[in-house]
């Protein structure tokens, strides 16, 4: 079981066994790229912590699931992320007892950040209660295939609102989209031959012991609100926006149905699609 918390880019995976709150891109020392370019601001870190622990004392999940970019440089590590991710991270655990974190691609050095007993998982993703979770960034485990419901992250899909004096806003967004399954399927198939996977030739239920079940892709809005986001309704942006290599290999393969998939505000208003709402941009 899904569901979305509502005014929050939160969501609470439920099974009879455990309940797992997950949340992605909190890119930690963002303010350090923006010093970078000659734009000073205080460190937003303690506002993200107030706002997480928060949803943690409302829902009481047993385990915290971060899908990826935990801090903003992508290689390595720059001087304020060797402070804040550790404090971050050594605040958190004092409001929940386990934080897994599915590697994002800004994720590079990160293991020296995190205390011992917080679990990195690969960035092919994972299974929790039935639905399957990965950044976005790199194709997932098709082990992933076998749940009728995926979530990624990655895209920070925003909505933008035009008036017609010009002036524009621009609001954070659920996004579900249909994901045909068999081709995702084959695609990863194919990727695995190219690769020297000699199993990957077999048939795909007998090569994954199951008929792939997917059929929707939620995508996650970032929960670092400070951040930029990508827009997904402007007129210029198209199909062809999903084809960037910042959207994705999932949403490149087009086996994702982004043209036609739904917008949700944070605090669950049904937008409309994405086709749709270019008119508002």
């Amino acid at each position: 079981m899904i569901s979305l918390i509502p005014n929050s880019p939160a969501l609470l995976v439920k099974s009879q066994k455990e309940r797992i709150m997950a949340i992605a891109d909190l890119h930690i020392g963002w303010e350090i790229a923006l010093s970078q370019k000659g734009i000073h601001i205080p460190t937003q870190t303690p506002k993200l912590l107030q706002k997480l622990i928060s949803l943690l004392a409302e829902h009481k999940p047993e385990k915290l699931l971060i899908v990826g970019d935990i801090k903003h440089t992508v290689e390595t590590a720059a001087t304020g992320e060797w402070r804040d991710v550790p404090d971050f991270f050594n605040s958190l655990q004092k409001h929940v007892k386990e934080i897994l974190v599915i590697r994002g691609n800004h994720d590079g050095n990160l293991e020296p950040l995190l205390p011992q007993d917080i679990k990195i998982l690969p960035a092919i993703g994972a299974v929790f209660c039935n639905v399957g979770f990965f950044h976005g960034h790199c194709w997932p485990s098709p082990t992933l295939l076998r749940c009728e419901t995926l979530v990624m992250a990655h895209v920070h899909p925003v909505i933008v609102f035009r008036d017609h004096a010009g002036f524009t806003m621009t609001k954070q967004v659920w996004v579900r989209a249909a994901c045909r399954g068999d081709e995702l399927a084959k695609t990863l198939m194919r990727k695995g031959n190219a690769q020297g996977n000699k199993k990957a030739g077999k048939p795909i239920k007998r090569h994954y012991g199951t008929k792939p079940k997917a059929s929707y892709i939620f995508i996650m809005p970032s929960f670092n609100d400070f951040l930029g986001g990508r827009p997904l309704n402007l007129k210029n942006y198209g199909l062809k926006g999903y084809s960037g290599t910042s959207s994705g290999p999932v949403l490149r393969s087009k086996t994702v149905d982004m043209e036609n998939s739904e917008a949700y505000l944070l605090d669950g208003t049904f937008l409309g699609n994405v086709s749709q709402l270019r008119v508002i941009a």
